[in-house]
């Protein structure tokens, strides 16, 4: 699934995304430390992998959308 870096926070690793629909969720350390990254900022289109539907979606991998 693919959305857009909509907040991130350096100091704890953690922000949201926005889905594309608007919907915001947000992401833990856990999930970005999954991905590899060490940087993201607002506006980037990322990958997603996620469990969960409804307000129990939670994002499990947070990692920047190659083509």
């Amino acid at each position: 699934m693919q959305a857009t870096a909509y907040t991130y926070d350096s100091e704890t690793r953690s922000g949201s995304v926005l889905l594309d629909d608007g919907t915001p969720v947000e992401f833990g350390t856990e999930a970005f430390e999954a991905g590899g990254l060490r940087l993201l900022r607002p506006g980037q289109r990322v990958r997603i992998e996620t469990e969960g539907e409804g307000t129990a979606l939670r994002i499990t991998l947070v990692t920047l959308q190659t083509f």
